[in-house]
């Protein structure tokens, strides 16, 4: 068996790593990690956190490994809908992602084992849950050891959360940058200086920062009798209360209460509604992106039909919105995630190919781009051939909706700007759109000057 079904992400643990065979993912567990696995799966932790919905499940399979010797079981862990990352999460979901990581590693101490990693890439969103979906991350526990994670998870989780919190909720873009979490010096520099006033922030941020300047260079030894279990649970006790008072509260955005505020009527409203969820029906995508979903409400109508749907939205309230209403109302089908289409997540990491970029998740099956082609041609000055390109390039099928220059929505565009649009025009659009779409439905909005198209990528 070749290795070059092996995923560029899964690299960086000895433990073992994650590979693809004949279309399924597999993880291989080296025999370095042995007694952990065995730990894990014998103690009865493996099946607690899985009841819990906080790990992944999986199986152990027989497919024949990379290198026998090395090798000391294959497992098929179940595969994510999709893989989504710390910056393209709301406030609220790196929040639960923080708090389930601890939740585990209060569960692991239980039965004698301890998280070694606390990445938040190890996190992923699952049936509307932050999940686990590393199972090499656990070791026995080592008495007297403090937490290995420690500085991991400040610096993934409590760092970006106090930083959205007393902040600014787009400094959760630093994760881009610092793919190994927020440095705690940057961190202890940016907060404002009431957050010393801040038992949790004081210690596990501003401290914490201090001390790693102050010993960088300097071999650390565990002090006599180390960090008994009654200290790191009292850590890690700490380390919940701190991430759980933090909050934020959106303010006023600009598309953030876009559906208060737009120029549909109610039956114009619904009809597209309608029209989403019978086109959703009619082919029943397994996976949609909904390009501009906002708040979602659009979202959930293809999510209805059963498809996994991705609600991207350059928006961090709405997108934070979005996700209340997911926790809120239980909903499994539907991810909410931050995404500025003009400037999407690249790809990253070691060889820029440790995180994937937006556009190597895809293509999927349907995209809608709902009251959002007017922003990206007019607003951004992306050339309609261009953007019949991106679509074709994402979905074999498109719900697009065209909004004209009399909608009341473009001219405020166009209020303090120069029309430089000739071909902004419903021949034009659907001129470009059919070098790279055949387009097979043509709804006009009802009560409305927009037109929804229904269109599939040659």
């Amino acid at each position: 068996m070749s290795k070059t079904g092996q995923l560029s992400a899964s690299f960086r643990d000895p433990s073992g790593f994650l590979f693809t065979a004949n279309g399924n993912l597999y993880r291989q567990i080296n025999r370095v990690y042995s007694k952990d696995y065995a730990r894990l799966m014998d103690s009865g932790l493996y099946d607690k956190l899985v009841k819990a919905g906080l790990l992944i499940p999986h199986v152990e399979s027989d497919l024949l490994p990379f290198e026998v010797d090395a090798t000391f079981k294959i497992i098929q862990p179940e595969r994510v809908p999709f893989i989504s990352y710390p910056y393209e999460w709301s406030f609220s979901q790196l929040k639960d992602a923080a708090l389930a990581t601890l939740s585990i590693q209060k569960r692991a101490l239980k039965l004698d084992m301890s998280l070694k990693d606390a990445s938040a890439y190890n996190v992923q969103f699952v049936r509307g849950k932050a999940v686990l979906i590393d199972t090499l991350s656990f070791e026995l526990y080592k008495e007297g050891q403090p937490w290995a994670a420690y500085k991991q998870f400040c610096q993934h989780f409590l760092a970006p959360l106090a930083l959205m919190s007393y902040r600014d909720v787009r400094l959760s873009q630093l994760l881009r940058v610092y793919i190994d979490g927020v440095p705690l010096d940057l961190a202890s520099g940016l907060l404002p200086t009431k957050t010393k006033f801040n038992f949790g922030l004081l210690t596990h941020i501003h401290i914490h920062a201090g001390a790693q300047k102050r010993y960088s260079d300097k071999t650390v030894k565990t002090p006599a009798g180390g960090m008994n279990r009654q200290a790191l649970t009292g850590l890690i006790e700490s380390l919940e209360n701190t991430v759980r008072k933090l909050s934020w509260k959106p303010a006023d955005t600009e598309w953030g209460d876009y559906y208060e505020n737009t120029n549909y009527t109610d039956a114009a409203f619904e009809h597209k509604k309608q029209l989403v969820n019978e086109w959703a029906l009619e082919k029943k995508p397994a996976l949609v992106w909904d390009l501009g979903g906002n708040t979602g409400v659009f979202s959930r109508e293809a999510a209805s039909s059963g498809a996994f749907t991705v609600s991207f939205d350059i928006d961090p309230a709405a997108v934070e919105q979005n996700y209340r209403t997911v926790k809120s109302k239980k909903e499994q089908n539907i991810l909410p995630l931050v995404l500025d289409l003009t400037n999407p997540s690249p790809s990253i990491g070691w060889n820029n190919d440790e995180r994937d970029s937006f556009n190597a998740r895809g293509p999927v099956d349907m995209v809608l781009a709902l009251a959002v082609i007017h922003h990206l041609a007019i607003s951004n000055n992306v050339p309609l051939p261009q953007l019949a390109s991106f679509f074709a390039s994402c979905s074999k099928w498109l719900v697009i909706e065209f909004v004209p220059k009399s909608d009341s929505q473009v001219r405020k565009l166009l209020a303090s700007r120069e029309d430089i649009f000739p071909e902004y025009t419903r021949e034009g659009f659907e001129s470009r759109f059919s070098a790279c779409f055949k387009i097979h439905k043509v709804e006009s909005v009802r009560d409305s000057e927009r037109t929804l198209y229904l269109m599939e990528s040659w």
